[in-house]
């Protein structure tokens, strides 16, 4: 068998490139579409978002996260992974932290939700968030709000959590810049407990 060189490939692949334009394109059928039957509509839900009311229509298929993304604008809900590994969409749901990824906006109808554009209260930032800071936590930036609002549920919980639970508290949420141990610090520094990086 010869062995082939660049050049006997190169040209090969140059008379199948000029075979293939040759072929006359397939035409994408074309698609109508139909107005869905009424069963087959959203339904209309209540939420209360960063203590505003919204009532809103939802396929029963969209995730908390894309309603607040794509349908409230809140955008600080990150989606990493949209398997709810990674924690960057971490919202509360009535104080609890949860993925909203891999949590239904029907299953919140009623619920009283918070994101991180909640936290602050105008140019107020809320303590957490000026820890954070402080401590150089966000470095991308991607998982900080995901961050934030874990430790904000152990904060609201737990005022004075320790290192462990504090650590198991930000266990879900992924950092990719490796900066760990700074949110660590930084929600140890507002719980009065230290964190200093001295």
């Amino acid at each position: 068998m010869k062995p082939i060189s660049r050049r006997s490939f190169l040209e090969r692949s140059g008379t199948g490139m000029a075979a293939a334009a040759a072929i006359p394109a397939l035409e994408a059928p074309t698609f109508q579409s139909r107005p869905l039957p009424a069963e087959e509509r959203g339904r209309e839900i209540h939420l209360k978002v960063n203590g505003k009311d919204h009532r809103l229509e939802v396929e029963d298929h969209w995730t908390l996260a894309e309603v607040l993304r794509d349908h409230l604008g809140l955008t600080g809900t990150r989606v990493g992974c949209d398997r709810g590994e990674c924690g960057a969409c971490t919202v509360l749901l009535d104080g609890k932290s949860l993925y909203s990824c891999s949590y239904l906006a029907v299953w919140a109808e009623g619920k009283e939700i918070s994101t991180v554009e909640g936290l602050a209260e105008g140019t107020q930032l809320d303590p957490l968030q000026e820890a954070f800071i402080e401590h150089d936590g966000p470095q991308c930036g991607f998982c900080t709000s995901g961050q934030l609002m874990s430790a904000k549920a152990l904060l609201n919980s737990n005022p004075n959590p320790t290192e462990a639970e504090a650590r198991q508290a930000l266990a879900g949420n992924i950092c990719r810049c490796s900066n760990f141990n700074r949110y660590l610090e930084a929600v140890l520094a507002t719980s009065g407990k230290g964190g200093s990086r001295g």
